[in-house]
């Protein structure tokens, strides 16, 4: 993957503003669906957003495995959250648990604010694109 940067641009904190990658024979796109930080039982454990947050990013890494897929394949991210202060004020604890759970890759990102989810206790929902190189 290649990250997508204007030369006059400010660098973004946390996400690329483009990301490129070249689809080599064999490889595959695996997208992952919205994702909220419920546990793989559909029970939530927390109301608190960054633990949400990281709940969330864990069940994005249980669904890209399944597909034989690491974090570092995802070249796409959106993020539905339903508070953008709740989603601003939380800013330390999600770069935290996105750094514990994801690593230091930043793929092209968008976050929306969002009126409501399906589940009435999700504050966040992420969805993924990934391509898996053939050898992965």
């Amino acid at each position: 993957m290649k990250i997508l940067q204007p030369p006059d641009w400010a660098p973004p904190r946390g996400y690329a503003n483009g990301t490129m990658t070249e689809m080599q024979v064999g490889s595959r796109l695996l997208f992952v669906g919205g994702q909220i930080g419920w546990t793989g039982k559909c029970e939530f454990e927390t109301d608190d957003f960054g633990l949400q947050v990281a709940q969330a990013l864990r069940n994005v890494v249980a669904v890209l495995a399944a597909g034989d897929a690491r974090p570092e394949h995802i070249v796409r991210m959106t993020w539905y959250v339903k508070d953008k202060a709740e989603y601003v004020g939380a800013y330390r604890a999600i770069g935290e648990h996105y750094r514990a759970i994801i690593g230091r890759h930043f793929p092209a990102m968008t976050a929306v604010e969002v009126a409501d989810l399906v589940e009435p206790r999700a504050k966040v929902e992420i969805e993924v694109t990934a391509v898996v190189p053939p050898q992965a």
